[in-house]
């Protein structure tokens, strides 16, 4: 497999993780969508959420979306590559 391939599977599989767990904690899971943008080194994973939802995601103080950054730098590690993810309403 070439580095392409490697990296392309690695964000598919990190965009997979981000949006099942958005999806498992919103009440409109139909309007989760996650956006990659690849930089040199790192990878920037965009979180869509419907707005009445978006309070759900980032959590009390920031707590839940502090979680999903500390999830993502462990599997990150594992892959060796840096993402980082940007919540937003859609």
């Amino acid at each position: 497999m070439t580095d392409l391939a490697i990296e392309s599977n690695s964000v598919q599989q990190m965009c997979d993780l981000m949006t099942g767990m958005a999806t498992a904690l919103v009440d409109q899971p139909a309007k989760v969508r996650i956006e990659a943008e690849s930089f040199e080194t790192e990878t920037v994973l965009r979180l869509y959420v419907a707005e009445d939802d978006l309070g759900k995601l980032i959590g009390k103080q920031g707590r839940t979306a502090r979680s999903f950054r500390t999830i993502l730098t462990a599997a990150s590690s594992k892959l060796q590559h840096r993402f980082s993810l940007d919540v937003q309403s859609a």
